[in-house]
């Protein structure tokens, strides 16, 4: 079925993000409701649930696709150089928001959406007055800094002074990220909230 409606052209552009393998694509329209968040780490994962997902992962270099507010985070393999294909990526993203659009199907699964959610990770539920604290610092302080770089932070438990958060998009497998997460997140932490001693990234 064709759409009748016209729509703005859809402009995207580059950023260089703190992860050398993965590049952050900014769509001047929201491609997806706040809130919610989408990682695919195999070619296998979007079929079926994103055919933004699906048409990215037809490129050969491409190990994972995320998903959130206005902008995709691609991460490639070693075989090529963002020198390369960066322009051709971005024309190749643009191109596709401009014509069939979509970035979820009408008809996706809901489980399947819920576990490409959960892998994007929301925060777990606060358990005590320290966790509500810790996720508002998160919030206001980091998560803003983190999406500007293509990423996603998330609260996941604070068990005997540890901090647990977890790291997606361009954050994943990012060694610059671990640099960030020990001298900007856990002091902002240690300061704003009594007790917190350590912050830990969980284990994919």
């Amino acid at each position: 079925m064709t759409e009748t409606t016209k729509r703005p052209p859809v402009s995207v552009y580059a950023e260089m993000t703190p992860n050398p393998a993965s590049m952050r694509y900014v769509s001047s329209r929201l491609l997806i409701q706040d809130g919610r968040l989408l990682e695919f780490r195999t070619p296998e994962e979007p079929v079926g649930v994103s055919p933004l997902a699906e048409h990215i992962f037809n490129l050969p270099f491409v190990t994972a696709v995320f998903v959130s507010n206005n902008f995709i985070t691609v991460t490639k393999n070693n075989a090529v150089d963002w020198d390369l294909v960066q322009l051709e990526l971005r024309e190749y993203i643009q191109e596709y928001l401009n014509t069939d659009g979509r970035v979820v199907y009408e008809d996706a699964p809901a489980q399947a959406l819920a576990d490409a959610n959960e892998r994007a990770s929301t925060h777990a539920d606060a358990k005590s007055p320290e966790d509500e604290k810790i996720i508002r610092v998160l919030e206001e302080y980091i998560r803003p800094a983190v999406e500007g770089d293509g990423g996603h932070i998330a609260f996941k438990s604070f068990n005997e002074g540890i901090v647990t958060v977890s790291l997606r998009g361009s954050c994943s497998g990012c060694p610059s990220s671990m640099v960030t997460l020990k001298q900007g997140i856990e002091n902002l932490l240690k300061h704003e909230v009594p007790g917190v001693r350590e912050v830990v990234a969980e284990e994919l």
